[in-house]
């Protein structure tokens, strides 16, 4: 009997070990491919936005409709109404970007500063999305210093638009690089090793990670290119 229940054991781990590795690569397969396609989406409608010079909808309605459509998708995250949402909200955040790439478009070099940012958004994410997919380090011990460092960044870039202080703007934009940065790294660990297993709630922190990152690289290069 003990024979047996010892062959038993010997045979059931190795397939919930195979099951829990299926499970993780089916959410990673789903989450960069949603995540791709809402990339697409997102960069369309900002293109639409950049084109017809659709006027910003400004910081109170951004928010709104940011934190709303967010409180939708996870409210809904295990129903068939998730998907439409994160598309409905990277479109929204696509919409709300084609006004800030007009701006820099209107600088000297407007189109380098925005293709460099471009360029480097993709280089970061793919070289961070890499490295903890090959590595399969856990970044989890971050989840509580991102938390942190994200809120009062998020607090601190509201005082620097309202108070108007433009070295506080670029700080908080350097900061928000390295934030974004980590937080890449742990969500993608943070699949890799089951502690996300809804790819719609992964796709929306590594897409709000990629649109932050973007922007902030932005706004860095911008500054070097003279824009004050």
């Amino acid at each position: 009997m003990n024979l047996t229940t010892q062959r038993e054991h010997a045979i059931a781990l190795p397939r919930g070990g195979e099951q829990s590795l299926l499970a993780t690569n089916k959410v990673i397969r789903n989450t960069y491919l949603l995540l791709s396609m809402t990339l697409a989406f997102s960069a369309v409608v900002a293109g639409i936005s950049v084109a017809l010079k659709l006027p910003h909808p400004g910081i109170i309605p951004t928010l709104v409709g940011f934190f709303g459509l967010l409180f939708g998708i996870t409210k809904m995250r295990n129903s068939a109404m998730a998907i439409p949402l994160v598309f409905v909200l990277t479109g929204f955040m696509g919409y709300t970007l084609g006004p800030v790439i007009n701006r820099y478009l209107g600088m000297p070099n407007g189109g380098e500063i925005v293709m460099q940012a471009m360029g480097a958004t993709a280089v970061i994410f793919i070289g961070l999305s890499a490295y903890a997919l090959t590595t399969k380090k856990d970044f989890s011990f971050m989840g509580g210093f991102l938390m942190v460092g994200i809120l009062v960044a998020f607090v601190a870039s509201l005082a620097a638009i309202f108070l108007g202080i433009p070295a506080l703007s670029l700080a908080i934009s350097a900061a928000f690089v390295l934030l974004m940065s980590g937080l890449i790294l742990f969500e993608t660990s943070n699949i890799i090793h089951g502690g996300e297993t809804n790819y719609v709630m992964a796709t929306v922190s590594l897409f709000v990670s990629i649109f932050n990152l973007f922007t902030s690289l932005l706004h860095l290069l911008g500054f070097m290119n003279g824009d004050d």
